[in-house]
C-alpha cells in the first residue's frame, strides 16, 4: 500500500506517520445485494480523495472473486447477502490470510451479530445509519488496523453490563497491551510476535484479563473493553 509520509511536530519531537494520498488511495470494495445501496455508498466514499472504490459486488461469491483478483485494502460488507452471508464471507477472507480488511456495514444491531463479527475477527462493525464522515473515518481507521465499533452499538453494549466497570488501572500495562491486541482481532500467535512474548505467556495474560473483567470468552472481553472504553477506539471523544 503506497502512502505519503507526513511529519508532525509536537514540541521538541517530530512524529512521522503514513497517510493515504490521492496518488495512493485506500482501495475499497463495496459488497451489498442492493444496487442503490452500493452506488450510494460509493458516492459517499468518493467525497474523500484518499479513498477510491475499485469494485462492487452483489453477493459473497462475487466478492470473493473480486478480493482474490483485486486485493482491495478494505471490503465494506453487508451482513445480509444471498447464499453466503457477510459474516461467512468475512470468515472465508480471514481464513485465507488475505490482506483485505473487512468492515461490516449493516442494518442489524443485535448483540449476536456483533459478537459473531468480533469472533470472526473483522476490522470493524458500522451501522448503515452512520454519517458520511463516520463512514469515511471508519474506512481510514480499519485500513490502519484499528478496530471500529459503531457508537450506537457501543452504547448498547455498555447497557448490557452492570455499572461496576473495571478501569484501565485494574489491568497491568502488559495486560492492557494484550487487551488492545484482542480488540484488533489478533490471535495469540500474532500477539506473541508483536509483543515478543511466548505463546504460554500470552495465554496467561488472556486468562488474567478474562478473570479481571468478569467475562468468559475473548469475544466478551472485546465487547466489554470497547463498551467501557478500557481501550481507545476511533469513535472515542468525537
Amino acid at each position: 500500500m503506497g502512502e505519503d509520509v507526513v511529519t508532525e511536530h509536537t514540541g521538541e519531537s517530530a512524529i512521522r506517520r503514513a497517510v493515504p494520498s490521492a496518488v495512493n488511495p485506500i482501495r475499497v470494495l463495496i459488497v451489498d445485494d442492493h444496487a442503490l445501496v452500493r452506488e450510494g455508498t460509493g458516492q459517499l466514499l468518493d467525497q474523500d480523495d484518499a479513498i477510491t472504490v475499485v469494485a462492487m459486488a452483489g453477493s459473497g461469491e462475487e466478492a470473493l472473486e473480486q478480493i482474490a483478483t483485486l486485493v482491495p485494502d478494505v471490503a465494506l460488507v453487508d451482513i445480509n447477502l444471498p447464499a453466503m452471508s457477510g459474516l461467512e464471507l468475512a470468515r472465508a477472507v480471514i481464513a485465507d490470510h488475505s490482506p483485505t480488511r473487512i468492515l461490516i456495514l449493516s442494518a442489524y444491531d443485535e448483540y449476536a451479530y456483533v459478537a459473531e463479527a468480533l469472533e470472526v475477527g473483522v476490522g470493524g462493525y458500522l451501522m448503515k445509519t452512520a454519517s458520511a464522515k463516520e463512514l469515511i473515518d471508519a474506512v481510514r481507521a480499519v485500513h490502519d488496523g484499528v478496530f471500529v465499533l459503531d457508537r450506537q452499538l457501543s452504547r448498547r453494549l455498555l447497557r448490557r453490563h452492570d455499572d461496576t466497570a473495571p478501569t484501565v488501572g485494574t489491568l497491568t500495562p502488559r495486560e492492557t497491551a494484550v487487551l488492545e491486541s484482542l480488540v484488533k482481532g489478533r490471535s495469540n500467535k500474532q500477539i506473541a510476535a508483536e509483543l515478543e512474548l511466548g505463546i504460554r505467556t500470552v495465554e496467561g495474560y488472556v486468562s488474567n484479563i478474562l478473570g479481571k473483567l468478569g467475562v468468559t470468552s475473548r469475544t466478551e472481553a472485546v465487547t466489554y473493553a470497547i463498551s467501557h472504553r478500557l481501550v481507545a477506539t476511533p469513535t472515542d471523544g468525537g
